[in-house]
């Protein structure tokens, strides 16, 4: 028997002795639990003593994430190995936020020289922009930006530039233009004026199906206001690694910024692809958003397993994941700036995660990412969170919270802290027969009734969250928010044994889109069908 499969199950086992412990008697018997089971990364501070676990399980998962290599393969993605093999690439999103003075080699080169000079690059643009010095083809003032982009091209610049709306000044207006349906760009258009819009349009390839038919809507709408397709193109920024095929598509040398091969979509807000947070906040700022996820790369790599932020929401997701078969996850932010978080982390987590085969070509032997979803607090208290606490299924949370707001309303934003507490303090100890039958002793209730009226408000508790606190929602502490989920799904990922970092997925839809886009548009060539139903069924 391997080391691996006796850490499984001895971990199995584990469950079996918790399976009837509550989590309350574990805080009664133990006044020194919550201190024990927290830490502090930096900007932020991680309660998870109300998970179901003891030191021994603790220290099984740990074992578990060592004998899986999570640290080894830590070290390879640092040091710029080619550790996403079926694409044959490194992985080097951390490159992006090292410090200017370090050294991280991809292929035998350095590549954090070029990563400074883009960031210098974009510094300049975004300083003239947001400055004034560079206009519109009439002479305007940039006032509004169009991101166009999809996936991680979307997802996390929307997400950082809604998190960060109060560090905005006088930045420009952000939008964000994704879906291929026409609806979202004809609602963002109509809302803007050519002469003041800048887009952006973000294609790693610049070839994305999406992306490009967004942006020749947005072009389109520049040449009928200006009627030249030089002044159009002064209204429009290329982010890429492919600046050939932006410069095919009439973008100068200066207003196409670029990163590089080895940075996937979901971890590239950290690139030129973060050019709209730049735009809206500042590159002050965005260099900040930089430095909070390089305090939590750093703290990443030289933490001990057992005092280490992202290896332990890793393991605990594991826990929950293939020993108590919990099979989705919620992110539950008490912050309306942080709406656009479990979104974002869906695609973190689902694109990376969600996957059957491990790094060998062989099938997994165990369930792998977990389905991620969420809403603000407290507007999901009003929704969902019913299901959370008297539910069938069990659903690790996370809940994310600030202590200070962002506004001078400090007594609600005194109210939503005490939602985001009692939450997590309900989770864990639901409500007794005993604390019923006290509650419901002074009614007038038959005992019939009675009884039957405290089993529908019974609680069992039980429920397991973590408690991710920050001072505020400042540029750093996003930036190590983020990169503290980052490193969470790779070492998951590597304790499955799968690619984290490849999304084939993501392409057979978008293959065979293409192919009934052809069948559709040679059914609209040809002559109608009958009706719009067989029109529509012809193309298959």
């Amino acid at each position: 028997m391997t080391d691996l499969q006796s850490l499984w199950q001895r971990l199995q086992q584990k469950q079996q002795a918790l399976n009837g412990v509550h989590m309350r008697d574990q805080y009664a018997a133990d006044p020194t639990r919550f201190a024990r089971y927290s830490l502090q990364a930096g900007e932020l501070f991680l309660d998870y003593s109300k998970n179901r676990i003891d030191d021994e399980t603790l220290a099984l998962l740990c074992q578990l994430a060592e004998a899986s290599g999570v640290a080894e393969k830590r070290d390879a993605m640092f040091a710029g190995e080619e550790i996403n093999h079926t694409e044959g690439r490194a992985v080097l999103h951390t490159a992006l936020r090292a410090a200017p003075d370090a050294c991280v080699e991809c292929e035998g080169n350095n590549v954090i020289p070029q990563v400074q000079a883009e960031l210098q690059r974009l510094e300049h643009f975004v300083t003239a922009v947001r400055a004034g010095s560079i206009r519109g083809a009439t002479g305007e003032l940039i006032t509004d930006v169009v991101n166009i982009g999809i996936g991680g091209s979307d997802l996390g610049p929307a997400m950082v530039s809604e998190a960060l709306r109060p560090y905005r000044g006088n930045g420009p207006n952000l939008h964000f233009v994704s879906n291929v349906d026409p609806v979202q760009m004809s609602d963002t258009l109509a809302e803007l004026k050519p002469q003041n819009t800048l887009f952006i349009i973000v294609s790693k390839t610049f070839a994305t199906q999406e992306t490009m038919a967004n942006a020749a809507l947005a072009q389109d709408w520049l040449l009928v206001a200006f009627g030249s397709r030089d002044q159009m193109l002064q209204h429009c920024v290329a982010v890429t690694s492919n600046a050939q095929a932006a410069g095919d598509h009439g973008f100068a040398q200066d207003r196409t910024f670029l990163f590089w091969d080895w940075v996937g979509g979901r971890y590239s807000l950290w690139s030129s692809v973060g050019l709209s947070i730049a735009l809206s906040v500042g590159m002050g700022n965005f260099r900040k958003l930089l430095e909070g996820a390089r305090e939590m790369d750093e703290h990443f790599r030289s933490a001990p397993f057992s005092h280490n932020m992202p290896v332990l929401l890793a393991v605990l997701g594991v826990w929950y994941r293939n020993v108590w078969g919990a099979g989705t996850h919620a992110v539950l932010p008490y912050s309306q700036r942080l709406s656009r978080l479990p979104a974002y982390l869906q695609q973190l987590d689902m694109e990376s995660n969600g996957k059957c085969v491990k790094m060998d070509g062989s099938a997994v032997e165990s369930a792998t990412g977990p389905v991620i979803w969420g809403e603000p607090g407290t507007n999901g208290q009003h929704a969902f969170y019913q299901l959370l606490h008297q539910g069938t299924d069990m659903v690790p949370c996370d809940i994310l919270f600030a202590l200070e707001g962002d506004t001078a309303h400090v007594a609600e934003h005194r109210m939503l802290l005490a939602n985001a507490i009692a939450q997590g303090e309900a989770l864990m100890c639901g409500k007794t027969d005993e604390q019923l039958q006290a509650e419901l002793a002074a009614s007038s209730l038959e005992s019939e009734s009675l009884e039957l009226l405290q089993a529908h408000r019974r609680f069992p508790g039980n429920k397991p969250s973590n408690a991710l606190v920050f001072q505020s929602l400042s540029p750093k502490a996003l930036g190590s928010l983020i990169a503290l989920y980052e490193h969470k799904v790779f070492c998951q990922g590597v304790i499955w044994g799968i690619n984290s970092f490849d999304q084939w997925g993501v392409e057979l839809g978008k293959q065979l889109a293409k192919g009934v886009l052809e069948k559709l548009n040679e059914g609209a060539v040809v002559g109608e069908p009958a009706s719009l139903q067989d029109w529509v069924l012809s193309a298959r």
